[in-house]
């Protein structure tokens, strides 16, 4: 199995950065993307960003494209998510996972899960 530790949420004004981080360790092998997600209050848990470990290729939801990218560091096995410009609406649980499939944005399609950070964005 893959643990998976995030970690860089906080507390944070409206326009402000934050960068998450989350860190892969154990099988990792058979991982041919991450991805993160999300989880407000009261909501789903919803797409945010995926990658493609080998070739690097990302993907986003339409809510944060254009503020988000994530990246990731093979070496480290260690994926980021840089997110700009934070709106309110951001305030959420984030969560990392990994799939099997090389491109994936639906949670069923993920298999290992981290505990989760959180990011709250205030007015």
């Amino acid at each position: 199995q893959v643990q998976l530790v995030e970690s860089g949420g906080g507390l944070v004004q409206a326009g402000g950065s934050l960068r998450l981080s989350c860190a892969a360790s154990g099988r990792t092998f058979s991982n041919y993307a991450m991805g993160w997600f999300r989880q407000a209050p009261g909501k789903k848990r919803a797409f945010v960003a995926g990658i493609s470990w080998s070739r690097g290729s990302t993907w986003y939801a339409d809510s944060v494209e254009g503020r988000f990218t994530i990246s990731r560091d093979n070496a480290k096995n260690t994926v980021y998510l840089q997110m700009n410009n934070l709106k309110p609406e951001d305030t959420a649980v984030y969560y990392c996972a990994t799939s099997s499939l090389i491109y994936a944005r639906r949670e069923s399609d993920f298999g290992s899960w981290g505990q989760g950070t959180q990011v709250t964005v205030s007015s």
